[in-house]
Parts: C-alpha cells; sequence; structure tokens
C-alpha cells in the first residue's frame, strides 16, 4: 500500500501529460493556470496522504508508537523525513527565487556540510542517544530544573507554529499564482492545504509523517527536475546556464566588513552551519526523528542521508532559478511585470508544462507545504503532552484515551496554525529574508539552553535564563533592524543616515497597504551565529555569578567517550 500510491500518481500524472501535450497554442503560447487534469493529479495526492494516515492509525496501540513509531524506524527514510521537515514550501520557492534575482551565493552552504556532519553526528548525537525521551525538553530539567523545560518548550511552540503558519501563507501563495487568481483567495488555499496535513497527521502520527515526507521529497524533487528538463527542450539545449555574473545580481562578495551586506560566502557558511547544529541540538523536529531510530549509528546514518538529499535538491533547485532566467532572457517566460522572482517558479509550473505534469509539480508545491506542516504538527502535539499534560498529571488515564487525545490535540494544533495563516504576510522581504527573520529567531537561543544542560555544567538554572532571554533578544535586534531604526527616526529623531541606511517605501503582502520602513543596517545571516554567541557568553558570565549547585554532569563528556558507571 505505502509504495502503491506514489507509483500510481506518478504514473497517472505522466499519462496524463501525454495525452494533453496539445494544451499548449501551436506558437508555444504559455496558457494560464490549473486544467481540469492538474486537479486529478492534486486530488489524488491529498487523497493518498489521507488514507495513509488512516491506514497508520489502525496500527498504533500507544503513545509511543504515536510519536516515535515505536523507535525503531529506517534510518533512510528518517533522513529523508529530516529533509522533508526542514526545507518545506519556504525553501522550495526561495531557492529558485533566490537563485534568480540574487546570484548563487546561498548554495555555497555545501562547503559547510562536511563539519556541520561531523558536529551533530560525532558531538551531539551520542548524548542526545543515551536518553530515550519523547520530548527534547525533558534533558533540560534534568540538568537545569522544571522552569528552563518550560523555558525551552514555550520557545519551541513559538517557534515552530510561527514557522508553519508562514510556510501555509507561502504555499498559498504560490497555488494562487497556478492558478491565476489574485491573493484574496489565499485563504481559501491556506484551509484546503492545512486540512489535508492535519486530517492525515493527527490520524497517523509518526509513522505517516514519515512516509509521506518520503512520497513528497520525490515529488519535489521530480518537480524541479521537469522544469529544469523542459526549460532545456525549449531553448534546444543548456544556453539557459550561466557563464557571467548576471548584471541584475546582488554584489556578494566572500567577505564584507560592511554588516548591511545582504549575503557573502562567510555570512552564508556561518549561518548554515549555527542553523543546522542548532536545530538538529534543540528543535523538537529533528531530535524526535533521532529517538525513532534505533541506536546512534541509524541515527547517524540518517543524518548523512538528511544532507544528502539536502544537498542533491539544493543544487536542483538553484538550476531551476537559472534555468528561469535564461527562459526569461530568451524572451520565453512572459510573465507580468509586478510578479516577484520568488514566484516565478509557480508561474512556469501552471503556464508552460503540459497538463497533468503541471498537477503533478503543483502537487510537490504542496508536499512541500505539507512535509513540514504535519512534521510541526506532530512535534508539537508530542511536546504539549508530554511538558505539560503528562509532566503535570493530566494525561488520559488508558493508552486508547491518550492515542485519542493526542489526535485530537494535532487536530486543534493544525487548525490554529491554519486560522493564523493569513497574516503571515506582514513581514516585509523576499521569502528567504522574511524565513531568516522569522525561523531564525529563536534557534539558537534554544539550543543555548541544551549546550548549558549538556555541555556546560557550571551554568545554572538563572545563567541559562540569562543567556536564552539574551540570545531572543540580539536576535530580534538583528532580525528587525530596519524597523527598529525607522522607529528612533519617527519617535526620536534620530537620522537613519547614522546606522547609513535610508528610509523606503514598502506593500504588506497580507494587507496590499503601502507602508515606510528603512533598509536593515545588519543582514538577516548574522542573526544566528550573533545571537548564539551572545546568549552562550551571557549565560557563561551568569554562570559564575550564579553557578549551578548540583554535581550532575552530562553522561558524555567528548564524542567518543563511554557513558559514566
Amino acid at each position: 500500500m505505502k509504495q502503491i500510491f506514489p507509483v500510481s500518481i506518478t504514473v497517472f500524472s505522466l499519462i496524463l501529460g501525454m495525452a494533453t501535450q496539445g494544451a499548449m497554442a501551436a506558437d508555444g503560447a504559455p496558457h494560464r493556470g490549473l486544467a481540469v487534469p492538474d486537479w486529478i493529479v492534486i486530488a489524488l495526492y491529498g487523497l493518498s496522504t489521507i488514507g495513509l494516515g488512516l491506514y497508520f492509525s489502525l496500527r498504533q496501540r500507544d503513545t509511543k508508537e504515536y510519536f516515535t513509531g515505536g523507535g525503531n524506524m529506517h534510518p533512510g527514510l528518517i533522513g529523508v523525513s529530516i529533509f522533508a521537515t526542514l526545507l518545506s514550501t519556504i525553501s522550495y520557492l526561495s531557492m529558485p527565487g533566490e537563485a534568480y534575482a540574487k546570484g548563487p551565493m546561498l548554495l555555497t552552504y555545501i562547503i559547510a556540510l562536511p563539519l556541520i556532519y561531523y558536529v551533530v553526528a560525532y558531538v551531539l548525537l551520542p548524548v542526545y542517544m543515551k536518553h530515550r525521551v519523547t520530548s527534547a525538553y525533558e534533558l533540560l530539567e534534568q540538568q537545569l530544573g522544571l522552569s528552563v523545560r518550560l523555558l525551552g518548550t514555550s520557545m519551541f511552540l513559538a517557534l515552530r507554529l510561527v514557522w508553519m503558519t508562514l510556510l501555509v501563507f507561502l504555499a498559498a501563495g504560490a497555488m494562487c499564482i497556478m492558478m491565476d487568481v489574485g491573493t484574496e483567495h489565499i485563504p481559501k488555499v491556506v484551509l484546503v492545504v492545512g486540512i489535508v496535513s492535519v486530517i492525515y497527521t493527527s490520524l497517523g502520527g509518526l509513522r505517516a509523517v514519515v512516509i509521506t515526507d518520503f512520497m513528497q521529497t520525490v515529488l519535489l524533487l521530480g518537480g524541479a527536475l521537469l522544469v529544469v528538463i523542459t526549460i532545456t527542450m525549449k531553448m534546444k539545449g543548456f544556453g539557459w546556464f550561466p557563464t557571467e555574473w548576471n548584471p541584475g545580481w546582488d554584489t556578494q562578495p566572500i567577505i564584507s566588513f560592511d554588516p548591511k551586506t545582504r549575503v557573502t560566502l562567510v555570512g552564508t557558511i556561518l549561518s548554515v552551519l549555527c542553523w543546522y547544529i542548532c536545530t538538529a541540538g534543540g528543535d523538537q523536529t529533528a531530535i524526535q526523528r533521532f529517538m525513532a531510530t534505533a541506536d546512534v549509528r541509524a541515527a547517524r546514518k540518517a543524518v548523512l542521508i538528511q544532507y544528502l538529499v539536502g544537498a542533491t535538491v539544493a543544487v536542483t533547485l538553484t538550476l531551476v532559478g537559472f534555468a528561469l532566467l535564461g527562459f526569461a532572457h530568451a524572451g520565453g517566460l512572459r510573465a507580468p511585470e509586478d510578479l516577484s522572482a520568488d514566484h516565478y517558479f509557480p508561474f512556469y509550473i501552471a503556464t508552460h508544462l503540459p497538463a497533468g505534469v503541471s498537477g503533478l509539480v503543483a502537487a510537490a508545491v504542496f508536499a512541500a507545504a505539507m512535509s513540514s506542516i504535519d512534521s510541526g504538527i506532530n512535534s508539537v502535539t508530542a511536546v504539549v503532552m508530554t511538558d505539560f499534560l503528562e509532566r503535570f498529571g493530566k494525561k488520559p488515564a488508558t493508552r486508547h484515551g491518550q492515542i485519542w487525545f493526542a489526535r485530537g490535540l494535532a487536530l486543534g494544533i493544525g487548525l490554529f496554525v491554519v486560522a493564523c495563516a493569513r497574516y503571515a504576510g506582514a513581514i516585509p522581504g523576499n521569502i528567504t529574508a522574511v524565513t531568516n527573520k522569522t525561523v531564525n529567531l529563536l534557534v539558537a537561543p534554544i539550543f543555548t539552553l541544551f549546550v548549558f544542560a549538556l555541555f556546560m555544567r557550571k551554568v545554572g538554572t538563572v545563567g541559562a535564563w540569562i543567556g536564552a532571554v539574551f540570545g531572543t533578544m540580539v536576535a530580534a535586534c538583528i532580525s528587525f533592524s530596519g524597523p527598529l531604526v525607522y522607529y528612533l527616526h519617527t519617535h526620536f529623531g534620530i537620522d537613519p543616515a547614522i546606522f547609513d541606511v535610508k528610509i523606503i517605501e514598502a506593500t504588506n503582502a497580507a494587507t496590499g497597504f503601502p507602508y515606510s520602513t528603512c533598509e536593515d543596517p545588519i543582514s538577516f545571516q548574522y542573526i544566528g551565529p550573533v545571537s548564539l554567541v551572545a546568549g552562550i557568553g551571557a549565560g557563561a558570565l551568569a554562570g559564575r555569578i550564579w553557578p549551578r549547585h548540583d554535581q550532575r554532569k552530562p553522561e558524555y563528556t567528548t564524542a567518543t567517550s563511554r557513558p559514566r558507571k
């Protein structure tokens, strides 16, 4: 059954695509919107995910199965699931848009992957896999007390709820482009995307999430490859591949001492290094999947597969951006002048692919959204159940009752995210900048709590609180440095030129109303690294004043040491 769904959808869509090759006009003019065969493909995909959720729901016996898949899932599936969770619609749309409009520098993050793998696989995993926990934040209470556990849990909930809200909004915007309808229909699309994800996630638990993540990864990679292949065929070769720096791209130096330089090689590597390590070491969505593997060796395989798949998809999506840019310069894209670069990818899907094939790639956009929604809902539900309800003795008495309560809680969380998604457009910037300004806001501060709990035994509860709060404040100041400078200008008369920036006019994507703000004096690439260093530094300093009074120590002191007897 698990194999039939993705194969049947792919075969069905390809048959429809071949049968409808004449959907485009004879002169190659693009059609507009999705055709009936496209909607059939998308509907089949949505129904297949719901079917998987129902299938796995019939096999669940307790909440351990629901949240960790029994703790013995295949590392290959887990690795793909982690990748799909962390990619989402945000990356699926932003990487082609970034390569199209700004340049290829973000792809250089691949350089950092070997170092990231070593730190995660040989420094973090031996510590985390020693503790078979449902919620990662149980580890915080073991070392630093209940208040730090609740702090970490609350920060994670805020992070993931905002993250899911943002990606649902972005997925809905992309679907509106593909359907050739206005942004006023975003709430309706949000409802459909969210409801499908919520249903199969609330029913099937982690096993359904992991299996559908695998399906979604195949879809999104295949969809991106289809775009590259079709443009190559239309242009009769690889003439779209850039052989020199495009004049429209940003200046992206190796290093810059101007903090407002948007993207640099060093900034990219530092930002990605920080994000991957902090996510693996502090985010329930990642740690929960490590706990779903049998042991440290299996978890390492999962991480390796995650990074290999991630690098492959990143290269493919960057090539999509290059292909779209070359196709546009050749006069083939014919996109509206007011269309943002982030939306050229969905525009091409809807207007230049044959009917049926468009549906397959559109399903990939749905898949990218659902792969993150399902994982986010499952992880948030696990945290609420474990860190709040079970911790304070509020869980249902029977196993059957616990499973149904978890399903109902997942459903409620998902509906809450769907309801909030319509307001996500209030944050300025393209998808890459918006993502970093929101998702990265709490990633490093959460990880600092685990650093204090598991690796810095002198830092106590007070130091952990100070480090996390200070790191969050620093991250917020960098994330919203432009609006902050504008506030200082309007309320205190401070000239933005002092910060070497100027006032700009922008439009709220959610409301359509214009507003004024300032350029960011500090690039979003520094949010993670600077907030991490600031948080750890502040916590370490506070630890000298208010040291940890108990003598509990991490069970591992290095990557190769053995557990203490």
